[in-house]
């Protein structure tokens, strides 16, 4: 008898390996594990979507740019393109470009966190400047560069640079990290009636969203909404919990965002070696969204400086 238990213990335990096994690999190579279900916004509604807004020029005398033909006219980008060198205008100092052939009606302020990553900058600049100067907006980048030793702190340098772009009047921020590049030329760098995710469609995560409530990558926001929810939470250091946080404060205000069509909300992610998980990101989100209005934009120090540099405004802030 023990013989025969020893036996059936042995084919229950190579059973249950098999069966875990199988959901490991399920997990893995299945892409239909993720939020493939998700509302968005037409291709053919996202121009109605879009918010404009007057931008004074000295060439009174130009038509409108034509955002829709940018929209409806896409093309995909060849992930294996997105590192070559690629021309551009040359923006003003501190990486500020307006329209040459058309009045512009979209101004965006596209904020990027930074610390110790300066050949995913370089190859940033060099696609996005030529990529945004195609979609006939008026831009400017700034990269928010964290100055002391302690784990970074991605929304805190995000609400620096949307002070810094809110103090030049800019009224839409696109926060977008340093290793993230859109492949679709239609995917247009602007704000719309709701807060938006731009990069749902990740090819980390084979082009499917990973989780619903996911609101981090690159996003836009109007300056309004950002203000509205005191911007972003000053207490993550280390990786992760802060866009959990962002989508909450988005929550408690009725500021759900949401996404346009996949077909335009694709990214690649550049290669970098990954963070360690912050080990108190959980219990910090517990008390967060309670502190909201206590903590954010509201309590930002006044411990930065802004300085122009060719390609960017570079603000040095701790």
């Amino acid at each position: 008898m023990s013989l025969v238990k020893n036996v059936n213990r042995s084919m229950t335990t190579k059973c249950i390996l098999i069966v875990c096994s199988v959901i490991a690999l399920i997990a893995i190579y299945w892409p239909a594990r993720h939020a493939r279900h998700y509302d968005y916004i037409d291709l053919a509604d996202v121009y109605d979507e879009l918010l404009f807004v007057h931008v004074k020029t000295n060439k009174p005398n130009l038509k409108y740019c034509d955002y829709e033909d940018v929209i409806v006219n896409n093309s995909d980008v060849d992930v294996e393109e997105v590192v070559e060198q690629r021309r551009f205008y040359r923006p003003k100092n501190g990486g500020e470009y307006i329209p040459r052939t058309c009045n512009p009606l979209l101004k965006v302020a596209v904020i990027v966190p930074y610390r110790n990553r300066s050949q995913q900058l370089d190859v940033f600049l060099n696609y996005m400047h030529n990529f945004l100067q195609k979609q006939l907006i008026v831009y400017r980048i700034f990269v928010v560069n964290q100055t002391d030793n302690l784990p970074f702190n991605r929304a805190k340098m995000l609400n620096y640079g949307a002070k810094v772009a809110m103090d030049m009047d800019f009224p839409c921020l696109i926060l977008h990290d340093v290793d993230l590049l859109p492949l679709n030329s239609g995917n247009i760098y602007s704000c719309s009636k709701k807060p938006r995710h731009m990069s749902s469609s990740l090819d980390t995560f084979r082009f499917n969203l990973p989780y619903l409530t996911l609101f981090g990558g690159a996003v836009a926001i109007s300056s309004e909404h950002f203000q509205g929810i005191n911007g972003m939470s000053n207490q993550f250091y280390g990786w992760g919990g802060e866009d959990d946080d962002f989508y909450r404060r988005l929550e408690i205000h009725s500021l759900l965002p949401y996404r346009f069509t996949p077909i335009i909300s694709k990214y690649t992610m550049l290669f970098h070696k990954k963070e360690k998980a912050s080990p108190s990101r959980y219990a910090m989100l517990e008390k967060s969204v309670a502190l909201h209005r206590m903590d954010g934009l509201s309590s930002l120090p006044a411990n930065y400086s802004v300085k122009s540099e060719k390609l960017y405004t570079l603000v040095m802030a701790s």
